[in-house]
């Protein structure tokens, strides 16, 4: 490989470092641009009525719009269309999107939602999960407030129990988390010279957003343009509509265009949320250390709108077991409705969620047979040709041995060479693993396709025309290195078209780990299949019989048996004398699951990974200082090492996060931690030098054997540091974040207990 395979630095890396590169908010200077904010509910559940008229005498003040202005459909959502361009009779949760004032200047239009009048009939509220699936329970949506169901059932758990020597049962609970991208929502609007709307704004999938502000505007996708300016940030928390929808419609109802920037209090109450989940688990095993048996019955909280909750639970439930064999399983893995803030995609789409419940349950069953955690999991982990709780059978690329034995290396290394001199007797140190897979795509027989077009310019450059969005991942440098392997040139040859609906084609959101997957295999194809296209004329033209004597390096075309026999690839261009392009298009594999068992093959490729945590706890305040880890990730084969570290890196601090301080803290649907003074999130000081451990196993159905790593890269570190802790001080927090209040409180009960007995 030339250049598959090398840490090149990212093609928009200068731009964004520099401060050239242009993100939303960055747009000033469009011709009378006019200014938008959004008045938002200040309660959870209530019938609204609204009245703008004050708001709307105030000098400065072009327009409010409410549900009234909607045209089209006033309704947009990822899979149910439960949220509403504005509420037009009830809310469902705070933050509810009510009106959008269009104003001269930021300061008139702020002005003017003080001057609305909303008056609130409030309702009861549902804001506990369980108790929002009573049959008495305040409704939020129509008759019922479950969402979905997703059963697995595997073998016979009830007579597996039985024959069980050790089972263990508990319960644990994660916690809202918030995305916190570094960038709130920011975007801007206008009119073209032919009435297309353009919308401007941050966002991980631009042709869904394109097809849901059609359809608010009742209008043709083709007089709608959403053009993707830089992104920072994303994580999932993109993939909902927020301001598009508004922006589209003042716009065209202005005619001039339009701007709005959130406050980082706006960004918490707008998008979606990481879906706190409530799991019981009970997993049993036989005295050899063979996992028998799990039942485990998931419930996950919504929140007020559906976002892509059906899916999350969904996928938590097919990974709820993790990577081990367990012949018998029944799972059952709800979405609930409740007046909270909705929550939807977030990195690891729910199996985040599931990793701190059976990493935790397989060092509860390791104890409780007096076997080492590491081979406990030996013995019952996947490998090719294992069968997965939904009955898939893996067939390739199941290096979940490879990452173990990797990050045992280091367990040693740490052992021989970084010992931790502690002289206080309050300070304990712990250690800890976890492991965990994670399925590529949309899953369930959704149609996972990425389409893009490949074209060779005049000046000899390759065009990469693709919906896949940049949010940071380092897409466009990925997926810029594919081609220009197929090509043998350098990066600096090949550019990435991506930020436009106009002129691209749909190639799926950026989430789920699947750009490098499916767009990569999608560029690969058509590549190709250019390069092929391009040979035969260059045979032809310098009288070459076979491809076979072709060779293409640095720009030229040559005959092997005669390099002074040449095209350059811009020539090739000119000789065709019509553009030389190709389409690729790659779709996932994937089946749908049986409704009653949940059986199938959900998803293709899984990605494997396993994380070692060393922790310091200090027993006088409770608090955890991560002192020694590192995470091993399976990619398949890594495009580029150096943007593999980078997601690594990223996703072990959110995974610092989600394990330690990350907390809403939601009370009645209002989150009382919505600004940085009150949302903690990791620092520089809170993290480590990790050791980050490529793992390589080659994909066949990949290009150039690469799955992607933006989600699994997470999901194992908050485990592994849960263990690490239970390692140090003996007691276990089921109910995240382990913070110092919480473990403190854990150990002073385990200390009373101890001097009882």
């Amino acid at each position: 490989m030339n250049i598959v395979g090398k840490s090149i630095n990212r093609v928009d890396g200068i731009s964004k470092v520099t401060g050239e590169a242009i993100y939303p908010q960055d747009i000033y200077f469009l011709g009378g641009m006019l200014y938008g904010k959004t008045l938002r509910s200040s309660r959870a559940h209530a019938n609204i009525e609204i009245d703008t008229l004050s708001a709307e005498q105030i000098e400065g003040v072009v327009k409010i719009l409410t549900y009234k202005d909607v045209v089209g459909k006033n309704h947009h959502g990822v899979v149910i269309k439960d949220h509403e361009v504005f509420c037009s009779k009830k809310v469902r949760r705070i933050g509810e999107p009510l009106a959008f004032v269009v104003a001269e200047s930021e300061a008139i239009a702020e002005n003017a939602l003080k001057k609305i009048i909303v008056k609130y009939d409030e309702l009861e509220g549902i804001f506990d999960p369980v108790a929002a699936l009573r049959e008495n329970s305040p409704k939020v949506h129509g008759v019922s407030n479950e969402i979905s169901l997703f059963k697995v059932r595997k073998g016979d758990v009830e007579a597996a129990f039985k024959d069980c020597d050790i089972i263990v049962e508990n319960e644990y609970r994660t916690s809202m988390q918030d995305h916190v991208f570094l960038q709130p929502e920011a975007g801007a609007a206008c009119l073209e010279w032919d009435g297309t709307i353009v919308i401007m704004v941050a966002t991980q999938y631009p042709h869904f957003d394109r097809k849901e502000i059609a359809e608010a505007m009742g209008m043709s996708e083709q007089r709608i343009k959403v053009i993707n300016p830089a992104v920072g940030g994303a994580f999932g928390g993109r993939e909902d509509i927020t301001m598009q929808i508004h922006l589209a419609m003042a716009t065209y109802l202005t005619g001039k265009p339009v701007k709005a920037i959130y406050s980082r209090e706006e960004s918490f109450l707008a998008h979606s949320k990481r879906h706190p989940f409530i799991m019981k688990y009970k997993t049993g095993a036989n005295k050899d250390g063979k996992l028998m048996a799990m039942q485990a019955d998931l419930i996950t909280d919504a929140g007020a709108h559906a976002s892509w909750s059906i899916n999350v639970a969904r996928k938590a439930g097919v990974h709820a077991t993790g990577p081990y064999e367990i012949p018998n399983v029944s799972i059952n893995s709800r979405a609930v409705y409740t007046n909270n803030p909705f929550t939807g995609a977030m990195r690891g789409f729910g199996v985040t969620q599931v990793a701190i419940a059976y990493e935790q349950q397989m060092d509860l069953l390791a104890e409780k047979l007096s076997m080492n955690p590491v081979e406990f999991r030996r013995k019952n982990m996947f490998r090719v040709n294992s069968t997965t709780a939904t009955g898939q059978i893996l067939k390739e690329s199941v290096p979940l041995d490879k990452c173990i034995n990797e990050i045992e290396k280091h367990i040693v290394e740490c052992q021989l060479l970084h010992k931790k001199n502690i002289k206080e007797d309050y300070i304990k140190i712990g250690r800890g693993i976890a492991t965990s897979f994670y399925g590529t795509g949309y899953g369930n027989g959704f149609k996972d396709e990425s389409k893009v077009v490949v074209a060779l310019r005049n000046d000899g450059k390759i065009i990469i025309y693709t919906g896949a969005t940049e949010v940071g991942q380092g897409a466009k440098t990925v997926l810029a290195q594919i081609a220009a392997e197929v090509f043998n040139l350098a990066i600096d040859f090949v550019e990435i078209i991506n930020e436009d609906t106009s002129i691209t084609p749909d190639s799926g959101t950026a989430a789920a780990s699947r750009q490098t997957y499916n767009t990569g295999g999608a560029i690969k194809i058509a590549s190709q299949k250019l390069k092929e296209k391009i040979c035969e004329i260059a045979m032809r033209f310098l009288g070459i019989k076979s491809i076979e004597e072709i060779k293409i390096e640095k720009g030229i075309v040559t005959a092997k048996s005669n390099p002074e026999n040449s095209l350059c690839l811009g020539k090739i261009a000119e000789i065709a004398k019509k553009p030389l392009q190709e389409e690729g298009i790659f779709v996932a594999e994937t089946t749908e699951m049986d409704k009653k068992t949940g059986q199938g093959s959900p998803y293709w490729p899984y990605t494997f990974s396993a994380c070692y945590a060393e922790v310091a706890v200090d027993t006088r305040i409770g608090t955890v200082e991560i002192i020694n880890s590192s995470l091993a990730q399976d990619v398949g084969r890594a495009i580029n090492p150096m943007l593999v570290e980078g997601q690594m890196d990223g996703g072990y601090a959110m995974g610092v996060g989600f394990a330690l301080f990350e907390d809403i803290n939601l009370k009645n649907g209002i989150m009382k931690n919505d600004n940085f003074a009150k949302y903690i999130i990791p620092t520089s000081r809170d993290m480590i030098d990790v050791k980050n451990i490529i793992v390589e196993d080659f994909e066949t159905s990949a290009p150039y054997g690469a799955k992607g790593v933006g989600e699994p890269v997470m999901i194992p570190v908050a485990p592994a540091i849960l263990n690490a802790i239970y390692d140090a001080v003996g007691v276990r927090v089921e109910d995240l974040p382990v913070t110092p209040d919480k473990l403190l409180k854990k150990i002073k009960k385990a200390e009373a207990k101890e001097r009882c007995i």
